[in-house]
């Protein structure tokens, strides 16, 4: 029984997970852009959350919304302003303008926020259910199963709407999507936008159980690249898959080894898989 909750407790972190890197792994696969500032987005998300709570005090009901409306305006103002620009030049402009922005990012809400770190209470949406016979934290259930329905349902939106297929035909050929009337600008600028959404949902639902400080974008964005890296950059579906995976795996290392090696072991595994198959579970060669 014991097992099993650690099992399923991972399956609900690594659907966290998957939700904040699918916006890595879409634009990504929309633009070719590496974004080194992922993880800083999700950093903004959970101050958000605990200044509306700290300062209303209202919970996610309220926060997990306006995470999402103001992460996806700050993901298009980002796209707008540097990449777009950027794009122009070589990988190596995009890399340190991402990387650059990390750090404004990180050192801002050092200045901002002080680097004490906070938490939000652990009873804010509950303390601990009891499901099939397992004793689980509510705040890691909602946030395990509100990840997992929208990374599914971002996945259909790009594979099932008229607007996803639009999407898809600039990140597959730019310029013949300009041929048929699809405006590029536009879609990236909305692929940034949904990006920053998924942060924005993933910051404050991690933020109903984790730490938060100005350097919790670090581990972060690691994990996020991992997870695309193991899932296949540009896949949705695979960002979903990997990020169980790690979620099971550093569960499982934690609970057998101890929480010092849950490290170790994801990256050994990381490293494993690509060595066998370097484009990731579900990427393209």
């Amino acid at each position: 029984m014991i097992l099993a909750q650690v099992i399923v407790s991972g399956l609900l972190m690594g659907a966290v997970y998957a939700l904040f890197s699918s916006g890595l792994t879409l634009v990504w696969g929309m633009m070719n852009v590496v974004n080194f500032a992922h993880g800083d987005f999700v950093m903004l998300a959970m101050y958000l959350a605990f200044f509306v709570y700290s300062l209303f005090h209202l919970g996610p009901a309220v926060s997990l919304p306006l995470g999402a409306l103001a992460l996806a305006a700050f993901g298009a103002l980002v796209y707008l302003s540097v990449i777009r620009s950027v794009m122009r030049g070589p990988m190596l402009a995009q890399i340190l303008a991402t990387f650059g922005l990390a750090l404004l990012i990180r050192y801002s809400a050092f200045w901002a926020f002080s680097a004490n770190f906070v938490t939000l209470p652990d009873t804010l949406v509950g303390s601990t259910l009891q499901i099939a016979g397992l004793r689980l934290q509510a705040p890691r259930v909602l946030a395990g199963g509100v990840a997992l329905v929208l990374t599914l349902g971002l996945h259909l939106m790009l594979t099932r709407t008229m607007l996803g297929a639009r999407m898809l035909a600039v990140a597959e050929d730019r310029a013949a999507a300009m041929l048929v009337g699809i405006r590029p600008d536009p879609m990236q600028a909305l692929a940034w936008a949904l990006a920053g959404a998924a942060t924005g949902i993933a910051g404050v639902l991690i933020a109903l159980f984790y730490y938060i400080s100005p350097t919790v974008g670090e581990s972060l964005t690691l994990i996020a690249f991992v997870v695309v890296c193991l899932g296949g950059f540009g896949s949705v579906p695979g960002a979903l898959f990997a990020g169980l995976i790690i979620g099971v795996v550093e569960a499982l290392s934690a609970y057998w080894l101890g929480p010092v090696y849950q490290d170790v072991v994801v990256y050994a595994l990381f490293l494993a898989t690509l060595w066998v198959r370097p484009q990731g579970l579900l990427g393209t060669a």
